[in-house]
């Protein structure tokens, strides 16, 4: 990318925002130095990662990430052998390390919609034994702890015990009758690392010592007694031998970190990229960006853009004081869709073609370098290997370049460097010279990049460049629109215009001399007067297609929305008739278990009164009475019989008044043989279904999907019967006892009240109301609370709270009804 556009384009000013994201020194460093690629590939993994960026901070506040102010210092002091860190940067590397590592474990448990970020942090290196060392022998506030080594904590025992001895000693003189008189202050001091006492000068002699110096006025001795000399000199050998030791464990604990150099630096190269990358998505969310799709094409299209550089947030984080608040950006449709590679942009002064040329060049850049960009979805870029522009006066009284040459000579270079895919963007191509010269030229330079393949975006205000505009293949014209009644731009950009300077209409809107702007009218030629005729009708023709396409969309955006609700509808109806044949089939299954529990229980009576006759019998055998024994049995046999067969009947009852069975018909000639595959009715269970196997005296059934073992005496074939089995379910709609939008359970029990509720809810939805209200009364809060937890899950219901004070408090809830 050349250097003069991006400046131009103010790309830096983009690079300082983004930087300023960063939460670590290194991941500032590295996105200052944030350029575009001209890399495809290199291109697509940045927008991937940013995406994933995005996609983390949505749901997380940030990487962990935590890095002290001097991480370059401490980094570059790890280089140098022998070279021990100081305590607190020591355990600033430590909670630095350990933060990239937290980081990691978040970005582990994030699963599988993130591969890049998972694929970037299998590169940290664990330095958990290093970190646990540090943060035991050295505390919070930056001391080396007694117990890091035994050596250490023995040196400060024999010091502790030498300074207690010492203060004895000259403590005694501080009191002493015969010494204290000589003092200057009852304090003991310090000089040159030694402790000494304060003589007055007059009495140097009156106590034994060392003399180290006086006081500023000469009034004061610095008197160190004899008798402490020996201790002094113990204390001072410990003091060296201890910093010996602090030293020793400070450059251990520096080349655990030193002899592990490429576990580090992968390790602070991950930290730097997860920094980079969060730093970018945080940019994202501030412009609302999205990832372009970056093709290979050529289509250059760019919806509803936004120029970064004029949103307040962005411009809030380029200078903190500026709280002023300015206007939002309006999105313009920047397109050069194939074959079209050349755009002229006219309008009027001040109408926003110059903040649309360098939309197009800025974003265009910012997705080179792995940023999104603020534009709608569908937007699409090709690959630039080289990105000039043209913008602005760069006229030079030193290099004696007019404002004419400076653009010419700006040309010229962007010729002589030019690499496809190229963009080529010019502001006001063929200024500052001849208006019909100017134009001629401004056309060949506009033709000569086109053809040789680059994309230009040019603006301009000359009629020849519009003529040529309208009129060549491959170049496509646009103009910015205005208020036709007070002048005024609208920022948004009609394609097909050919556009209206409006140099006089504007200058009388900025005050000009009401005679000047008459003069200027009257200067005008009768064809240019035309002309301008002309071009009025054209862009009053535009713009009332643009209103009418504008209405249009608008009336299919209604329609779609309305498809959309009557689709949500369609899928809530579908959803409550799934609930209810759930329901139904749920029902079934507890009558289906409830009848073979009785059954299995009448079973097994009927087996144990089996029993009971046999053993009765095996007595009247004993007894001699075999005929009338066997009498007897028989006909006890029989009456069990009949009470087994009354249970039955009263099962098959209950269960066809559970649901309404169609009755199948049934012919009157000789029934046809059961086999698999017939369809059969039980007359003991009201139930009919398909045979799936027939074992001897019986056969397997199967019921709505259920599986059931039946006598053969109590199946039948049904001739002529449906693949399926007919169930009638009778539906009764009764009208409602008061209002439709309310429903009144106060006094009824917990599940009373949810079975009212859930009737009443479905009842609901063939009607149009959306808000219902459920009065449930104070009392205890035991129904409120069970309303509330069945309104939670219920799949009809959008949102519920408690009704407003005037429509009953907490005695009520209101019920928003899903569309």
């Amino acid at each position: 990318m050349h250097a003069g556009a991006l400046r131009a384009l103010e790309f830096d000013r983009i690079v300082s925002v983004v930087s300023g994201l960063a939460v670590t020194p290194t991941g500032g460093d590295r996105l200052a130095e944030l350029c575009p690629s001209t890399d495809a590939a290199e291109i697509a993994a940045a927008q991937r990662a940013t995406t994933e960026g995005t996609r983390f901070l949505a749901d997380h506040p940030g990487f962990p990430l935590r890095a002290p102010t001097d991480l370059n210092a401490i980094l570059d002091a790890l280089t140098i052998d022998g070279r021990a860190l100081e305590p607190l940067r020591l355990i600033a590397l430590a909670d630095y390390l350990e933060s990239v590592e937290q980081s990691r474990g978040v970005v582990k448990r994030l699963g599988d919609p993130f591969p890049v970020l998972r694929a970037l942090v299998e590169a940290v290196a664990s330095f958990k034994s290093e970190i646990a060392d540090v943060r035991r022998k050295i505390d919070a506030s930056g001391e080396v702890a007694d117990e890091a080594t035994p050596a250490l904590a023995g040196i400060r025992e024999r010091l502790r015990k030498q300074r207690a001895r010492l203060r004895a000693m000259l403590e005694s003189f501080l009191r002493g009758r015969d010494t204290a008189k000589y003092l200057q202050d009852q304090v003991v001091t310090d000089r040159n690392g030694r402790y000494v006492l304060l003589v007055r000068a007059e009495h140097r002699s009156a106590i034994p010592g060392i003399i180290h110096g006086a006081s500023a006025s000469g009034a004061s001795l610095f008197l160190e007694p004899l008798t402490t000399v020996e201790i002094n000199n113990d204390i001072v050998a410990l003091d060296e031998q201890e910093s010996e030791e602090v030293r020793r464990i400070l450059l251990a604990l520096t080349d655990a970190f030193r002899g592990r150099p490429e576990d580090l630096r992968r390790t602070i190269d991950v930290a730097t990229e997860l920094d980079v990358i969060q730093a970018r998505a945080r940019f994202s969310h501030i412009v609302d960006g999205i990832e372009p799709a970056m093709v290979g094409d050529g289509a250059f299209e760019l919806r509803g853009a936004l120029h970064p550089l004029l949103m307040q947030k962005v411009n809030e984080r380029l200078d903190r004081d500026a709280r002023s608040p300015i206007p939002d950006p309006v999105p313009v449709d920047i397109l050069l869709m194939p074959p079209v590679h050349g755009l002229v942009i006219t309008g009027p002064n001040t109408g926003g073609k110059t903040v649309a040329l360098k939309t197009a060049g800025l974003l265009a850049a910012m997705a080179q370098a792995g940023l999104h960009i603020p534009v709608e979805k569908g937007s699409r870029l090709p690959v630039f290997r080289s990105l000039f522009a043209d913008i602005g006066d760069e006229q030079s009284i030193s290099a004696n370049l007019s404002t004419f040459s400076a653009h010419i000579t700006n040309v010229v270079s962007m010729d002589r460097e030019l690499a496809l895919p190229a963009l080529v963007l010019l502001d006001e191509v063929g200024a500052g010279t001849d208006p019909v010269e100017g134009g001629a030229l401004g056309i060949a330079v506009i033709d000569h990049f086109r053809r040789l393949g680059a994309h230009v975006i040019a603006t301009t205000h000359y009629d020849s460049l519009k003529s040529y505009a309208s009129t060549t293949a491959g170049v496509a014209g646009a103009a910015f629109g205005f208020n036709p009644d007070t002048f005024a731009p609208t920022y948004r950009i009609v394609y097909g215009s050919p556009g209206r300077s409006l140099a006089i209409e504007i200058a009388a809107r900025l005050g000009m001399p009401k005679s000047v702007i008459a003069a200027a009218r009257e200067n005008l030629t009768e064809p240019e007067k035309q002309l301008a005729e002309h071009l009025a009708r054209i862009d009053n023709d535009l713009r009332a297609l643009e209103q009418e396409r504008q209405g249009l969309a608008r009336e299919r955006a209604a329609v779609t929305a309305a498809e959309k609700k009557l689709r949500s509808r369609e899928d809530a109806v579908r959803e409550r008739e799934e609930r209810v044949r759930r329901r139904l089939d749920a029902k079934l299954d507890d009558q289906l278990r409830e009848a073979r529990r009785e059954i299995d229980a009448i079973v097994e009576g009927l087996k144990a009164r089996a029993a009971a006759l046999s053993e009765q019998a095996a007595v009247r055998i004993k007894s001699g009475e075999r005929l009338r024994s066997a009498g007897l049995s028989t006909g006890e046999t029989g009456l069990v019989r009949a009470e087994a067969r009354a249970a039955l009947d009263q099962i098959a009852d209950r269960i066809k008044g559970g649901a309404t069975v169609q009755a199948p018909s049934v012919a009157p000639h000789p029934p046809a043989p059961i086999e698999p595959g017939s369809r059969v009715t039980s007359d003991a269970l009201g139930l009919e279904g398909i045979v799936i196997e027939v074992h001897g005296k019986h056969a397997e059934v199967d019921v709505r999907g259920k599986r059931l073992r039946a006598a053969l005496r109590d199946l039948r074939v049904i001739e002529g019967a449906p693949a399926v089995p007919k169930v009638s379910v009778k539906v009764d709609l009764q009208p409602r006892e008061g209002p439709l939008s309310e429903l009144n359970v106060i006094g009824a029990d917990v599940d009373e009240a949810l079975a009212r509720l859930d009737k009443f809810l479905d009842a609901s939805m063939s009607t149009d109301l959306r808000e219902l209200r459920i009065v449930h009364g104070h009392g205890t809060g035991k129904l409120r609370r069970a309303v509330a937890e069945f309104l939670k899950n219920h799949p009809l219901v959008k949102r519920f709270e408690l009704a407003p004070q005037n429509q009953g408090g907490g005695g009520a809830t209101v019920v928003v009804l899903k569309d």
